[in-house]
């Protein structure tokens, strides 16, 4: 690619470099605090969480990865792009009470409110280890795929093009802690979606498909296994995307906003006010549209040309090193964008993948620090300042971490990778019991989330997906069956956690009684909810393979964007009319007033 053409690349990247730089050292210069530098002191204002949340739940892999697995395994993957709902639901379930728990108790990272609620600090370590897992090995993923990008588009060397680009985050988050990454995620957000949009526009309305009539015609005469899902289930190991994996790996995707990380972040936003727009409307509706439209429209027009056998296409793929669910997005941006747009859409994958790499690297130091330097290396005795210095120079050797398993061990980072997720929704066993009371036993708790763990690795390794379902799935249906197997041979807790359960339970479930119209709406949802989640990418996902078209999409297709569409009702329904995530002002003065601070933070 000629140097006129990667000028532009270069303006937009100094100028996000630029930004970014910004925010890391006005953090620098200005948190002087520990919570300030790990949860923004609780300070994060409501745009900035609304978009950098969004930001960080959809990582370069949506960007990069998404299409390239559209192009490769068709529309039955696309049902991936379900997880606009599926991953903020998660945050209906459980983000706004656990803001008022960490408000009203002190909790800094999620450790501390497993290991308070709970009174065992086992689950503290076995979330701190969940935590590192996800950061390093999550964050190696989208490190590698910077620098992947960085070396198709540019040339430059992929090594360096990964060091360097890893840079530019550690330097924001560790100078800046979770603010500088809260802020830089507003403008990440804006260029994830836009730098979708604008692709996925330049490639429907190429001249290459003659219009949006050839290019609905071609899609609909791909193979029928590019178009359908080829099944319901699978009586054995793996079996490709069966309607089962395709609900199971949802569930996987659900763990990112029950990781660690997330909880963590939840813990320092300003007011529990943006949730409920950040998961109906952020994530749902206007990622949502990007998703089930301009990510299909490169993946299956990426197919298509492949079919056709379009010169330019295949002779910029063999430029690269061959067509592969990688580079096929960067082999569409080489074809079809003009200069400008080229260094616009670049710096939207960037922002995708730093969006995702930067919290968590920025949490899991801080949660380092918290949960294992400050408790038990110096026996909660230590200043914010020394804090702040271990915290960057934790989140220094997990950024390193994370490059080293990128750079040195290929298997080790697809294995692993893949297990951040599901590991993330294993912490569902903890949060049921936290969050809406389920009657766990302490030691039932710590027992079936290390079962979980285990589960989950087993399930992903060593037999891989049982039944066609995804590890994420195995994990965290044997940790509660681990977890009430402790309960029925008659586990119990002493007495000291019983009454501290007993006050938070208490406190909450009255702070956030819902009104009378929303118990009618829960009760509702209560059955919505599931047939949703079975005829939308559920089982009877299936009958999508015949149901209906419309606009010249595909069946499959249809139903896709027809069950997004009313997921947007439903999380809509969810979020406001049942009040799973809206607030009051009584209730965050509450949260204000009525405090019972059980964590110390200097």
């Amino acid at each position: 690619m000629s140097s006129g053409t990667t000028i532009w690349v270069y303006i937009f990247l100094g100028i996000y470099i630029i930004y970014c730089f910004y925010w890391g050292l006005k953090g620098y210069f200005t948190e002087k605090t520990s919570s300030g530098y790990s949860i923004a002191g609780r300070s994060i204002p409501f745009a900035a969480f609304l978009m950098a949340a969004t930001a960080a739940s959809f990582s370069g892999w949506t960007f990069i990865g998404h299409p390239g697995l559209i192009w490769r395994d068709g529309l039955a993957y696309a049902f991936a792009s379900f997880y606009v709902l599926t991953i903020p639901i998660t945050g209906t379930f459980f983000s706004k009470r656990t803001w008022l728990l960490g408000k009203r108790y002190g909790f800094i990272t999620p450790g501390d409110m497993y290991a308070y609620y709970y009174n065992n600090e086992v689950i503290r370590w076995l979330v701190v280890i969940t935590a590192v897992l996800y950061s390093v090995f999550y964050s190696a993923v989208q490190l590698m795929a910077a620098g992947a990008l960085f070396n198709v588009i540019t040339g430059v060397n992929f090594t360096f093009g990964a060091l360097f680009l890893a840079f530019i985050v550690w330097f924001y988050v560790c100078t800046g802690g979770l603010k500088a990454s809260t802020w830089v995620g507003v403008i990440q957000f804006i260029l994830l979606v836009g730098g979708i949009v604008i692709l996925g526009l330049f490639v429907v309305k190429s001249n290459m498909f003659g219009g949006w009539k050839a290019f609905s015609t071609a899609a609909n005469g791909l193979d029928s296994k590019l178009l359908n899902v080829p099944k319901v289930m699978n009586f054995g190991l793996g079996g490709g995307w069966t309607a089962v994996m395709v609900l199971t790996y949802m569930f996987a995707l659900m763990g990112i906003q029950s990781s660690p990380a997330f909880t963590m972040w939840t813990f320092g936003i300003k007011s529990p006010k943006p949730l409920a727009w950040q998961q109906a409307f952020m994530s749902t509706f206007v990622v949502g549209f990007a998703l089930f439209f301009f990510t299909a429209f490169q993946g299956i027009g990426a197919k298509i040309l492949e079919i056709q056998g379009n010169a330019q296409f295949l002779e910029i793929a063999q430029s690269v090193g061959g067509l592969t669910d990688r580079n096929i997005v960067p082999i569409l941006m080489k074809q079809f964008l003009p200069p400008v747009m080229l260094g616009v859409v670049f710096m939207g994958a960037i922002a995708a993948i730093h969006s995702t790499a930067a919290p968590y690297i920025g949490t899991g130091g801080s949660i380092l620090l918290r949960d294992v330097y400050w408790r038990y290396i110096k026996k909660q005795n230590v200043s914010d300042a020394e804090q702040i210095w271990v915290n960057r120079g934790l989140a220094t050797v997990l950024t390193i971490l994370a490059l080293t398993v990128g750079l040195t061990s290929k298997a080790a980072l697809v294995i692993l990778g893949a297990l951040a997720t599901a590991f993330g929704f294993t912490m569902y066993i903890l949060l049921v019991g936290v969050i809406w009371g389920f009657k766990i036993p302490s030691k039932g708790a710590m027992l079936g989330l290390l079962a979980g763990m285990i589960s989950v690795f087993l399930t992903y390794k060593i037999w891989p997906s049982p039944l066609s379902m995804h590890c994420a799935f195995w994990g965290t249906a044997v940790g509660l069956l681990v977890a009430y197997l402790c309960k029925g041979v008659g586990m119990k807790d002493d007495q000291e956690t019983i009454e501290r359960q007993a006050e938070m339970r208490k406190w909450l479930d009255d702070v956030d009684e819902p009104t009378e119209a929303g118990k009618k709406w829960r009760k509702v949802m209560k059955i919505a909810v599931p047939i949703w989640y079975f005829f939308a990418i559920g089982p009877a996902c299936i009958l999508g393979n015949n149901a209906f078209s419309f606009c010249g999409f595909p069946n499959l297709w249809s139903w896709q964007i027809t069950w997004w569409i009313i997921g947007i009702v439903m999380m809509w329904a969810l979020c406001f009319k049942a009040e799973m995530a809206t607030t009051s002002e009584t209730q965050i003065k509450r949260a204000d007033a009525e405090q019972n601070i059980v964590v110390k933070e200097v």
